[in-house]
């Protein structure tokens, strides 16, 4: 700080920075009082009561919320009232709060006579004249208008989407309702929803339930269409999609299926939807409990802000979902179909009472993608889908937060990894002890139990240990409510002498108070001339050697064969016995498992072992696996041998081909992505390709990426792998085209693709002396009507260095609200300044001063109003009133 101030240009600067020290000074003598709540939170203990997140209290029983709202396309606006029927639950109830962010109240009516109420921007606190008994059932209705930013999405024409394509959308999990309606945001309380939206005739509307009404009310020319929630549910999972929709039909027993799209998109419709009615009818079947809904729909949007979204009987979709014929086996919509089905029991039947048990709906929604795979393409399929997600846990580093875990900052931090693929392989694990029979039994039972309901952990917990009369607290205390996974180092030898395979297993893993030495059964299978022999090694110590007779020295071993146990192990083996693995017919899992033990050799022997099973393998998954293994080589043999295995008839596994033939920078690897560029007929699969042309800079791949930056494909794969391309080669004369691209064909883009293209653009003209038209392009993208596309204009002039576009970028930042934007921007300011010469961070260092001048003034202004009314209500309190006043 000397130096900074030492090595000011002048006495006014120096005088400047004490007058702003003074300044700090005097808001933290003066903001004290207001801070000291603020700063104890923040200073709390990770665990400490005041970081810990639990369930809120519920102080009213919410019977029935009734949303009516009519939708400005146009405008993007709301006009709204919300009805919401309730009981005091065991105290007498003078004061409601209800979430409601940034509503524009009106009006609220009760039944019951109200003493006043307020608006804060985050709640709504309604006041009631007299006490209301637990007996009282208590109707409430608020009028507002709004322009929601969360919660509810427009899609328009005006924002830049299909003239056509029309619609809604809402999105609840895990708290952003509050945005559109007034309500109880959080998970611990069901009740039963109704829905009325009036949109302009030929529209569409669906919500959740049953459909009771769709009347045209003459006055306005308006549809009201009204659905009915008649069994309860929670607060996130209402529901609404409005606008222009195209839709497929089919039914499963009584129940409606059905399948919406916009009309751009509804050409794709098909291939997505086609096995909803077997998902369903395997569903119930597995899981033993009928679809608990009046019906079922899905609905795919446009941007939609995650992958799908289970809501109560209308699940919403992303657009990714569709696909062509041409990107063959590539993109499947089969594990997200499922997926989002699967919540209709785990996540809506019954939910989790609060954030920290979110695994126990979003674990059975992932392990149930898992079964119903292998139900429909075979036990391989199972287990390579296991290994997939097992992948997605075991790559994450010294991990320390548990399953179930009440120290988080918001809600959506559960939603990572824990929750999704570890909580899919803790059920599958307790599916593996339990046997698939009493698995079904318990999960049957949990779910007739606590249907409508909400649950913790324990609640399963308790129904396995009652069905299976076994303790499994030990299990879940280890993987649930205890961090990371075991990590295994396990040898074998074989003593000849005694017929003794020694199996040495290690826990190599980090032991603290978070994360625990695992105790696990673990399965070993042992072939042998005469038979094989099954064991089960029960891991209980950090090292032990485990000992098994056999009658003659195996043929093969494999370590956990039917895939029971979440752990990263090595476990070193001779290459008699690896290789043995690696051909034999009968274990897929254990052929991609030698595969990646095998991964980086550079040996003749093991390139030509890997080169046969990229070509030779019958599963895909083991094919994709050698490919990379041969990458891994990174050696002349290891090229030769991808280069030989390019006409893979899978497209999954010819696009990981050309991708790994992308990590080598060989003239002949350049000659074979060229020559397959224009032959192949999969976008998807010449995405790989065209990304790899970007270590090879030469006129000659200018053209071809300046060519295909006009090409049409679907979803501008093809172009958007162009850009990508242009991005590596970082240079300067692809400035030009891609500018005119992003002016004039805006349209073809997704707006992610859009996005990167931005991003590209800035980092190509980074380094230019004139920026002006590049950063003039970026800036006239800061009010574009798509929220995201701003975000990802202010990081493109972050990443642009241009000073110049400072004063537009510094407006975000004061957004009073945390939103992507001001993230971005403030993200994008300190880029910018660190580039700009001190002169120039003076002046701006002095106008922030006269803005803090400002503020604070107007901060002091805050504080006197507060002083005044809490004088005004302490003489209230102290004064009793006189005759003829009216007591407040």
């Amino acid at each position: 700080m000397r130096d900074s101030i030492c090595g000011l240009a002048s006495s006014s600067a120096r005088r400047l920075v004490i007058a702003l020290l003074i300044l700090i000074g005097w808001l933290t003598v003066h903001a004290h009082e207001f801070a000291c709540a603020h700063a104890r939170r923040l200073a709390a203990a990770p665990d400490s009561a005041d970081a810990r997140k639990y369930a809120p209290d519920r102080l009213v029983d919410i019977r029935h919320v009734l949303i009516d709202l009519t939708p400005d396309f146009k405008a993007r606006t709301i006009a709204a009232q919300t009805t919401l029927r309730f009981q005091p639950i065991a105290k007498p109830l003078r004061e409601l709060k209800l979430d409601a962010v940034d509503l524009r109240i009106t009006q609220v009516e009760s039944t019951a006579p109200i003493q006043g109420w307020q608006n804060t921007d985050r709640h709504l606190i309604v006041t009631f004249q007299a006490d209301l008994p637990p007996s009282a059932e208590v109707g409430l209705t608020i009028r507002y208008t709004a322009e929601p930013t969360e919660g509810l999405f427009f899609r328009t024409p005006e924002m830049g989407y299909p003239a056509g394509d029309t619609h809604l959308f809402t999105q609840g999990e895990p708290i952003s309702h509050r945005h559109w309606f007034p309500c109880f945001d959080a998970p611990n309380e069901k009740f039963t929803s109704e829905t009325i939206c009036r949109v302009p005739e030929g529209m569409t509307v669906v919500s959740n339930g049953r459909r009771v009404s769709q009347e045209k009310d003459p006055a306005t020319g308006l549809t009201a269409f009204r659905w009915l929630q008649d069994k309860p549910h929670v607060n996130y999972l209402i529901a609404l999609v409005a606008g222009n929709f195209e839709k497929l039909e089919a039914r499963h027993r009584d129940i409606e299926l059905t399948f919406l799209t916009p009309p751009s998109e509804f050409q794709w419709a098909t291939s997505s939807f086609a096995d909803t009615p077997a998902m369903m009818a395997y569903l119930e079947e597995e899981i033993g409990v009928p679809y608990p809904w009046a019906k079922y729909a899905q609905a795919c949007v446009h941007d939609f802000v995650a992958g799908g979204m289970e809501n109560t009987s209308l699940t919403i979709l992303t657009m990714g979902t569709l696909f062509p014929p041409e990107t063959g086996n590539i993109r499947s919509s089969q594990g997200l179909v499922v997926h989002e089905l699967v919540h209709q029991w785990f996540g809506d039947l019954v939910t989790c009472k609060d954030w920290s048990h979110l695994w126990l709906n979003e674990g059975f929604a992932t392990y149930f993608e898992a079964l119903f795979d292998g139900h429909k393409n075979g036990r391989d399929h199972l287990l390579y889908n296991l290994w997939e997600k097992a992948q997605s846990v075991l790559s994450v580093e010294n991990d320390i937060t548990p399953i179930v875990w009440r120290d988080f900052g918001h809600p959506d931090d559960q939603f990572s990894f824990r929750a999704y693929p570890k909580g899919a392989w803790v059920l599958h694990m307790l599916r593996s002890q339990l046997g698939a029979d009493l698995f079904r039994r318990c999960v049957k039972t949990w779910l007739e139990r606590h249907a409508y309901g909400v649950v913790v952990t324990e609640d399963l917990n308790s129904v396995i240990e009652e069905l299976s009369g076994r303790s499994f607290d030990p299990f879940f205390d280890q993987w649930v409510y205890h961090a990371g996974v075991p990590e295994l180092e396990i040898t074998y030898t074989w003593e000849e002498q005694t017929r003794l395979a020694r199996l040495s297993v290690r826990q190599t893993h980090t032991v603290s108070d978070k994360v625990r030495l695992f105790r696990f059964p673990l399965p070993v299978r042992f072939t042998t001339p005469a038979g094989v022999v099954d064991r089960t090694l029960n891991v209980e110590a950090r090292a032990e050697d485990f000992y098994v007779a056999l009658p003659a020295k195996p043929t093969r071993l494999r370590v956990d064969p039917e895939y029971t146990v979440l752990a990263k192990m090595r476990v070193e083996l001779p290459n008699d016995l690896l290789h043995a693995q690696l051909e034999n017919p009968d274990d897929c899992l254990g052929r991609l498992l030698a595969v990646t033990t095998l991964s980086g050799r550079k040996d003749q022997d093991t390139i030509d072992r890997l080169k046969k099973r990229l070509n030779e393998d019958v599963f895909h998954g083991v094919r994709i696996e050698a490919s990379k293994a041969l990458r891994s080589a990174h050696s002349d043999e290891a090229l030769e041998a991808l280069l030989a295995s390019t006409r893979q008839p899978d497209d999954r596994v010819r696009q990981q081909v050309y991708e790994d033939l992308g990590a080598f920078y060989r003239e002949s690897a350049l000659q074979s992505a060229q020559a397959a560029i224009d032959g192949e007929p999969n976008p998807d699969v010449q995405a790989p390709l065209i990304r790899s042309l970007a270590a090879y800079a030469s006129p000659k791949t200018r053209a071809i990426l300046l060519r295909l930056l006009g090409t049409d494909s679907f979803r501008n794969a093809v172009a958007d792998a162009a850009i990508d391309s242009m991005r590596g080669q970082d240079d300067p004369a692809y400035i030009a085209p891609l500018l005119e691209t992003l002016r004039t064909r805006e349209a073809v883009f997704t707006t992610y693709g859009y996005a990167r293209a931005m991003k590209a653009l800035a980092w190509l003209a980074r380094h230019e002396e004139n920026r002006d038209g590049v950063r003039e392009f970026l800036a006239s993208k800061l009010d574009h009507p798509k929220p995201s596309v701003r975000r990802d204009a202010i990081e493109a002039l972050g990443t642009l260095g241009d000073p110049k576009a400072l004063a537009k970028i510094e407006t975000f930042t004061r957004d009073g609200r945390d939103s992507p934007e001001r993230a971005a921007a403030e993200a994008a300011v300190s880029t910018l300044r660190a580039s700009k010469p001190p002169a120039e961070n003076l002046h701006d260092l002095r106008n922030e001063v006269l803005v803090m001048q400002k503020e604070n003034r107007e901060l002091k202004k805050e504080f006197e109003s507060l002083r005044k009314k809490l004088e005004e209500l302490q003489g209230a309190k102290a004064e009793p009133p006189k005759p003829g006043e009216i007591q407040p």
